[in-house]
């Protein structure tokens, strides 16, 4: 089992700040991503977000295990 975490507009959008995504086999982040669009909808900006498992920041092909915690964290804006 993955742990998803989702900040700001994407908790907004999926209408949850975790998410549990059961897995088999490692996959890597950009898999993660998409079956977490399957299971709760398009998320728009997600393209965008940084992305830490175990709260450290990685890359599209790293790869996330069973057990892992995977954070999307949207860019922030300010005025």
């Amino acid at each position: 089992m993955v742990h998803i975490l989702l900040f700001a507009g994407l908790a907004q959008q999926a209408k949850t700040e975790k998410v549990t995504i059961d897995v088999n086999s490692p996959l890597s982040v950009e898999e993660i991503r998409g079956l977490l669009q399957n299971q709760v909808g398009p998320l728009k900006g997600i393209e965008h977000a940084l992305v830490a498992v175990n709260e450290e920041y990685v890359e599209l092909t790293d790869q996330v295990k069973d057990g892992d915690t995977v954070a999307f964290i949207p860019p922030v804006s300010g005025g």
